[in-house]
């Protein structure tokens, strides 16, 4: 039976054979091969009458009906004088269907695909578009060493077809085919790809069944959109052509040759999905297949063509146009529909070529064409990683910055794009190649040393990942300090990504040491321009230990903060943070060059001076007094007072404790629309500690009336509009605006009314001063002064909304 299946189905019968064929039949005229000797030895046999009449050893395989085969054979005989010779052969028979179970774990496999290993329908296009490209690849491997693979059809290509009308879409490549042996092993079994421990690890893992990359099994994600599936395939070893056939949610598949001539392929496979009703208005619209192809296997290094629609111009005659005798008709354009092949994925893998055959342009064009830019990068990097691992990369800073925030800074970062074998697999890691602050940083990564089956839990988990991770921050940050030596391009840089930079100082301790040189901030010297904190320590007085910052909300209110009017006169820079994230950064790098970062609103500030030392516990001794004093009186809003050494020309000023919020802190997080509760707030505040300028003709007054009459009413009223007015020039926000500007207004009225007290004692002393005379007016003058009086209604303008 299988010899009669493997009889080549073509050679030459005579006419009353064919005519007497099968319905539909047709007759193949190529001459039976020599070999094997037993396909020789079936035809030879097959041409004797006695032969053609056993139906018992054509069995079911008979090639020809019992009836036509006697009487075909005797009236060939008459014709030929007996002499029936070997180059008769019979017509098609139909080719036998064979009926296949799947393996157990297949079965199992096709339930998990279809309900739960893929969250995308889509990625089906992409499973089959690898396999396709995997067989031209092993087609191209095997025809250097065969040239005769590759036959009269050397163009090694993926076709992809969708057809409205019959509701399928068609994958066809110009691969290495399957013979009926590697069909059953292919597509009957998933021996190869790991069987039952595979579908055993999928179940394991509950939590997160979003696969990437499972080419092992990627042909069955065909049936997401698909309820039958048919396979056409030949391989260039064989010249029988073999037909796969299965449909969804059954556990059996159907094999069998092909037998219909025009349906021929020189050569590969030819994958049919018979789509789902419910997917085909999406899968079956060209757009849809395009875009699919672009997302996902645009870097495949064999062509795609899709069918597609083109509208195309064309010159017609007008018809309804006049035409006069003797001249040619007028000429109309009109679009017509085309139908044609057209190739999709045109933009080669740039990262797989050598850096030095590529010029900056093909960079910045490739930038622009993959992520969708418009501007050109601000840098790139591209290069290669051998070692323990192998991947290449090709890294880009874009040149601007995205229009909203939340895409500068998303919380799953989609910009780096993740390819094995330069097929696109994903762009959602969540920050496993690249932490959130480089978001920004776009780019791709194509590896062969990633897993190809491996569920995202273990992608995270995975050695290669934590190394391309490492490469990947290191290669940015090296493109960072490249920036930074061209001061014009870097401003740009940090105008754009500087929020960013300073997240990653909050988030990322390990990287400190290079994150750090990349900060920019104004200071008390350098008003119109950031420096860097290098920049900063190179310019440092010497007799200045440490880095000196203050926190504002702008940096006009930086500049005239009282804070600074000691650390000026001593002629220390101070760095102004005017950002919300500018102190949790400065605070999370604590310090620089083994240099600390001092906040000088903060208490016990030193700033190295000896004798000041000595003067201060002086002036604590001399008022400690008055110290008492304003305690007693401001209670629980001030933790303690005492001598300032960081203000010269204010009364007072209020700071912190070391380990509580800053002022300006304060306010931050007041204002953020889910801020503390009121218990943390309260656990976080910083404690007050009200100093004081024992220079101050203020402060001395009022140390007269704390050791004279420490009950006077108007020394208290004093007390609490100092430390109110201190709050406000401080950075904090007065508890009751309207009760301190009462007071306010009370302190007011009382130097008002000591103004006319004073007044009304001059006049009674001195008398009444005499006004200058003013000169008298000439009557000239006085005549014309009267024309120039008008009353006040009578005053229009020339273009008077109201006037009638």
């Amino acid at each position: 039976m299988a010899a009669a299946q493997s009889l080549t189905r073509s050679v030459v019968t005579p006419p009353s054979l064919a005519a007497g064929s099968r319905s539909g039949a047709k007759a193949r005229t190529t001459t039976a091969p020599a070999a094997p000797a037993l396909r020789s030895s079936f035809v030879r046999s097959l041409c004797t009458p006695k032969v053609l009449a056993s139906k018992a050893y054509l069995g079911s395989q008979s090639l020809l009906s019992l009836s036509q085969a006697a009487a075909s054979s005797r009236a060939w005989e008459r014709q030929t004088g007996g002499a029936l010779t070997c180059r008769a052969v019979a017509t098609e028979a139909p080719a036998k269907e064979e009926k296949h179970e799947y393996q157990a774990e297949v079965s199992r496999l096709l339930d998990l695909i279809v309900h739960s290993l893929y969250s995308h329908k889509e990625v089906f296009l992409r499973e089959l578009v690898s396999n396709a490209s995997d067989a031209l690849d092993k087609l191209r491997f095997l025809s250097v060493t065969d040239q005769s693979l590759l036959g009269d059809f050397p163009d090694l290509e993926i076709r992809i077809k969708a057809d409205k009308d019959a509701g399928t879409i068609t994958i066809t490549d110009s691969g290495i085919g399957m013979t009926r042996e590697e069909l059953l092993d292919s597509l009957g079994t998933i021996a190869r790809s790991g069987t039952a421990k595979f579908v055993q690890a999928i179940k394991d893992n509950k939590d997160d069944n979003n696969l990437i990359g499972q080419f092992g099994v990627g042909f069955y994600s065909a049936f997401l959109v698909a309820d039958k599936i048919t396979v056409t395939t030949k391989s260039p070893k064989s010249d029988q052509q073999w037909i796969w056939e299965s449909e969804a949610d059954t556990s059996t598949y159907t094999i069998k040759e092909e037998m219909d001539d025009s349906k021929l392929l020189p050569r590969g496979t030819s994958i049919t999905l018979h789509l789902k009703e419910a997917d085909r208005e999406e899968y079956l619209d060209f757009r849809r297949i395009n875009g699919l192809v672009k997302n996902y296997s645009q870097f495949i290094s064999f062509p795609i063509y899709t069918w597609v629609e083109e509208l195309v111009d064309k010159e017609v005659p007008d018809t309804d146009a006049p035409v006069e005798e003797g001249q040619e008709p007028k000429m109309k354009t009109i679009s017509e529909k085309k139908w044609e092949w057209k190739l999709q994925n045109e933009t080669k893998p740039l990262w797989m070529r050598s850096p030095k055959d590529v010029e900056k342009k093909d960079y910045d064009e490739f930038f622009k064409s993959t992520f969708k830019e418009f501007m050109e990068p601000a840098a790139y990097s591209h290069f290669k990683t051998e070692g323990e691992i192998e991947f290449t990369s090709l890294l880009f800073v874009p040149g601007m910055p995205p229009f909203t925030q939340e895409e500068a800074m998303p919380t799953i970062a989609k910009n780096i794009r993740l390819y094995v074998k330069r097929v696109f697999i994903s762009d959602d890691f969540g920050g496993d190649l690249m932490p959130r602050y480089l978001a920004f940083v776009k780019g791709v990564v194509d590896s062969n040393d990633l897993p190809l089956n491996v569920s995202r839990e273990l992608l995270q988990e995975s050695r290669v990942v934590r190394i391309m991770r490492k490469r990947l921050i290191r290669k940015t940050f090296d493109m960072m300090d490249e920036i930074a030596k061209d001061g014009e391009k870097y401003d740009t840089f940090w105008q754009n990504w500087a929020r960013n930079i300073k997240l990653g100082v909050i988030e990322d301790s390990a990287n400190h040491n290079r994150l750090a040189p990349l900060l920019r901030f104004f200071t008390s010297k350098s008003e119109d321009k950031q420096i860097g904190l290098q920049e900063y320590i190179d310019r440092m007085k010497p007799d200045q230990k440490d880095l000196y910052y203050l926190a504002a909300d702008s940096k006009k209110s930086a500049q005239t903060a009282p804070f600074l009017e000691q650390v000026n006169e001593k002629g220390f820079e101070v760095l102004f943070l005017t950002e919300a994230i500018d102190e949790v950064a400065v605070n999370a790098l604590k310090e620089f060059k083994d240099k600390k970062l001092v906040d000088i609103t903060k208490e016990d500030l030193d700033l190295g001076d000896a004798s000041e030392k000595e003067e201060m516990e002086k002036a604590e001794k001399e008022y400690v007094v008055l110290c008492d004093y304003l305690k007693r009186q401001l209670g629980d809003k001030v933790a303690q007072v005492k001598i300032s050494n960081r203000i010269s020309t204010s009364p007072c000023v209020l700071v912190t404790s070391k380990f509580g919020w800053s002022a300006n802190m304060e306010k931050v997080m007041k204002a953020q629309a889910m801020g503390a509760d009121p218990q943390q707030m309260e656990y976080m505040r910083g404690r007050k500690i009200l100093e004081i300028n024992p220079k101050h003709p203020i402060i001395k007054d009022l140390d007269t009336i704390a050791k004279t009459s420490p009950t006077n009413v108007h020394g208290k009223n004093m007390v609490e509009l100092l430390y109110e007015s201190s709050l406000l020039t401080s950075g904090f926000q007065p508890d009751n605006p309207t009760e301190f500007v009462s007071k306010v207004y009370e302190m007011m009225a009382v130097a008002l009314d000591a103004k006319r007290k004073q007044r009304q004692e001059d006049l009674e002393k001195f008398g009444s001063p005499k006004a200058p005379e003013q000169p008298k007016a000439t009557p000239a003058a006085e005549e014309s002064t009267n024309e120039n009086v008008v009353e006040a209604s009578q005053v229009l303008t020339e273009e008077d909304p109201w006037k009638q």
